[in-house]
């Protein structure tokens, strides 16, 4: 896809993705992507955009974090002939997991993923709609590292810039967003 053609595209997807003030506390001003699926073209338009980037990286696993990771994740892992792994709040996958705790602004949470769903030769991309603190995808990345793939990119359809979520991955990892909000 050339440059001006996913500029054009990205901000027609800007202006798809609805903004609810106050949700789901005042002062908040929620990005809801679900206005991105409603119809046929923005949601042909996302999913082409978003692979753009992963056709030639060999991609094996996509995992989809709960739950608006599960929306997108299918999606591109059909596209990229790969198979798509879940990572759940705890108590939803009936199998052996490895568990990973997480501070997030208002306590702590954990997710998890079944122990058999990555190998040491998977490439991973871990998908997620939104890059806020950025506490659950860290939390999801060292799950997928704990497995030991041989590599993991990590994909947002939104980042809130001013949270500063990306800085809590390594240097060599393979952070993308496709639509970033100063905040």
């Amino acid at each position: 896809m050339e440059e001006l053609e996913k500029e054009q595209i990205l901000e027609s997807l800007r202006k798809i993705v609805r903004n609810v003030p106050d949700f789901p506390i005042p002062g908040i001003q929620f990005k809801d992507v679900t206005t991105l699926f409603n119809t046929k073209e923005s949601l042909s338009m996302l999913t082409n955009v978003l692979l753009d980037e992963y056709r030639n990286k060999g991609i094996t696993k996509v995992v989809g974090i709960e739950s608006r990771g599960f929306i997108m994740g299918p999606i591109m892992a059909l596209e990229l002939g790969a198979g798509f792994v879940p990572i759940r709040k705890p108590g939803k996958l009936p199998a052996a997991v490895f568990e990973e705790e997480y501070k997030k602004e208002y306590g702590v949470d954990k997710i998890q993923i079944h122990k058999d769903s990555l190998a040491p030769d998977d490439v991973v991309l871990i998908h997620d709609d939104l890059l806020a603190t950025g506490g659950t995808m860290f939390a999801a990345y060292n799950l997928v590292k704990r497995m030991g793939v041989k590599k993991v990119y990590v994909n947002f359809i939104i980042e809130l810039e001013q949270l500063e979520g990306r800085k809590l991955f390594p240097k060599d990892v393979d952070v993308k967003a496709l639509i970033k909000y100063p905040i």
